[in-house]
């Protein structure tokens, strides 16, 4: 039997984005940090880059829990919707086609031709503002120390589910032997951040009284032939 291990991550930014299942020019955000972009974040720090899809069969089965904190001087109430920002943009407009960099930067078709009347792309990006999320990732016990010191100095730059969404706070919370103590420095995080616990996420439910929704974010493998399978998640609005 496998012997398990769990880090504390502490996501919290200004901005924050988790996609799931967005494609073309809208790309809308979960309330929630998905596995993947939870991945994304531990591979990045490890300096793991490719499909890695060796890795990903190990640490995505695991087990992930999700603490969501708002701001507790706010006005909202707990089930209030999460303040999201929609940014609209063009992307692919400006650069000189002559030019052998800028052409890079222009989106083509699917066969690498110019688009026909150019290569600009309406867009829509979602944004959640003004949260803070706990993430308990429930890792082998003979990667914990790999992964907990590459979080501490990661390889790569990390952020927040989008490279323009950068952390304002450390990540890496801690290691811990037992879910329950990671889930109390969570919590003791957010009191003295004056924040408030909005919902619970959890793959693996400690009760049957949540709600359930199954989301496409299990990856199987990253690089640029992305693969993912669904996963179900229990949320748990607190009151």
């Amino acid at each position: 039997m496998m012997t398990k291990e769990y880090i504390l991550l502490w996501l919290e930014g200004p901005l924050q984005s988790w996609g799931c299942e967005s494609k073309f020019g809208r790309r809308e955000s979960l309330d929630f940090p998905t596995k993947s972009g939870v991945l994304g974040i531990t591979l990045a720090a490890m300096g793991a880059g490719g499909c890695q899809s060796e890795l990903l069969s190990i640490l995505g089965p695991l087990g992930m829990q999700v603490f969501c904190f708002a701001e507790g001087a706010n006005d909202r109430g707990l089930n209030e919707p999460i303040n999201k920002l929609v940014d609209f943009q063009v992307i692919g407009n400006g650069y000189l086609d002559k030019d052998p960099w800028q052409t890079m930067l222009i989106p083509k078709t699917t066969d690498g031709k110019k688009a026909v009347g150019g290569g600009s792309k309406l867009t829509y990006r979602t944004y959640i503002q003004d949260m803070a999320y706990a993430v308990i990732m429930e890792v082998p016990a003979d990667h914990a120390k790999w992964i907990a010191d590459s979080l501490r100095e990661p390889v790569w730059e990390l952020s927040l589910g989008r490279k323009n969404c950068a952390p304002s706070e450390v990540i890496f919370q801690g290691r811990f032997g037992i879910q329950e103590d990671a889930k109390n420095k969570a919590i003791e995080i957010a009191k003295t951040k004056s924040r408030i616990l909005t919902l619970s996420v959890y793959q693996n439910p400690p009760s049957k009284s949540h709600d359930i929704k199954v989301i496409n974010d299990m990856p199987i493998q990253f690089g640029q032939e992305k693969s993912y399978r669904d996963r179900t998640v229990y949320l748990r609005y607190e009151n």
